[in-house]
């Protein structure tokens, strides 16, 4: 199981929202730095999320996000209002390994389906939910659409690999839907990885049990609660 350090960036700096409202933020400083501290410590994906973006559907970050993809070796993906072709092949060209796309992959099917044709592996779909139900909007809106059968029909398209976050768990430090991430793997047979509310060792040791693709964790490495050394044993 691949471990995924987060940075998410707004306004140039490497924040933590606590789920996801912009009201609630910790500023933890230069965004490139995290990386290479991340990277230097084991680290071997990142996972960068552009805040910014995902209100506006503009690469509102990339020029930070290209000095990340060029101070470490290691691999990045990216995700924030990423809602066109356009969008993810500047991405690419930037040297982001995996594109994210989020909300855009629910309300434009043709989009969808183009991106998974042209770019394959290179794509990654974030369905995030709440109570099991797609969240849209930079996560203000929640849809009426259950979030294990919105995987499927990204399956069915042809997609390789999702991101599965809850929100009601995100920056809480208070451990992941297990429930959840269980029945959203088990419907499908994409590469799955879990995101919102690691806390833990025993979290890590868990979502490995559910041979999950990987985990993104983001607040408890920033507070201390792991050490990313201890976690990468886990792995």
């Amino acid at each position: 199981m691949i471990i995924f350090p987060a940075i998410d960036i707004r306004n140039g700096k490497c924040v933590r929202l606590m789920q996801g409202q912009y009201d609630q933020e910790e500023v933890y400083g230069d965004p490139a730095e995290m990386a290479k501290k991340w990277a230097s410590k084991g680290g071997e994906y990142l996972h960068l999320v552009d805040l910014d973006g995902a209100l506006t559907g503009k690469a509102e970050n990339l020029p930070v996000i290209q000095s990340i993809v060029q101070s470490v070796n290691i691999p990045v993906q990216v995700g924030g209002g990423i809602r066109s072709i356009e969008q993810i092949e500047s991405y690419l060209d930037a040297g982001v390994r995996r594109v994210i796309t989020g909300t855009s992959a629910l309300q434009h099917e043709n989009f969808l389906k183009q991106a998974i044709q042209r770019f394959s592996r290179k794509l990654a779909v974030s369905i995030d939910a709440k109570n099991g139900f797609v969240a849209t909007d930079g996560w203000t809106k929640t849809s009426n659409v259950r979030a294990v059968d919105f995987a499927r029909k990204l399956e069915d398209l042809g997609l390789k690999t999702i991101i599965y976050t809850d929100i009601a768990k995100d920056g809480m430090l208070s451990g992941p839907n297990f429930q959840e991430l269980q029945a959203i793997n088990e419907a499908v047979k994409m590469d799955v990885i879990a995101s919102g509310g690691i806390t833990t060792k025993k979290d890590i040791q868990t979502l490995k049990q559910y041979n999950l693709y990987g985990a993104i964790i983001g607040k408890a490495l920033y507070t201390g609660n792991i050490e990313l050394e201890e976690m990468l044993k886990e792995v």
